[in-house]
């Protein structure tokens, strides 16, 4: 890769800014939205379908049902937009993209297996 490049998308990746969420995980996506003079926070929570790109160029897409509609949005990961992520839960999942879940209806358009904890044995 060219070394000018190479120093704008390492510049614009932020070392704090690497999340251990993976696709099929449900997480809230904490978003800064300007509106004219004033800056407030917004919450999108869904799960993660897809996660795409290296580096810089690096996005996820978030599902979620509002209203009984399907919403999507893609986030660049190194965005400065984005406040925090936070993972509600984990899941395990059989497949890297999850677009599978765009043709469900209702309830089951949410549903992913749901990772089970190991109980620790009392000994």
């Amino acid at each position: 890769m060219n070394e000018k490049i190479r120093k704008i998308t390492q510049d614009s990746i932020r070392g704090e800014r690497i999340y251990g969420f993976k696709v099929g995980d449900g997480v809230k996506v904490h978003v800064r939205i300007k509106e004219g003079e004033k800056e407030r926070i917004q919450i999108f929570s869904g799960i993660v379908i897809a996660r795409k790109g290296t580096g810089a160029t690096e996005m996820f897409t978030v599902r979620r049902i509002s209203f009984g509609i399907g919403v999507e949005k893609v986030f660049p990961i190194h965005s400065p937009y984005i406040e925090k992520i936070e993972i509600d839960r984990t899941s395990v999942t059989m497949r890297a993209k999850l677009y599978f879940l765009r043709k469900r209806v209702g309830k089951e358009a949410m549903k992913v297996r749901e990772r089970q904890l190991p109980v620790a044995k009392a000994r």
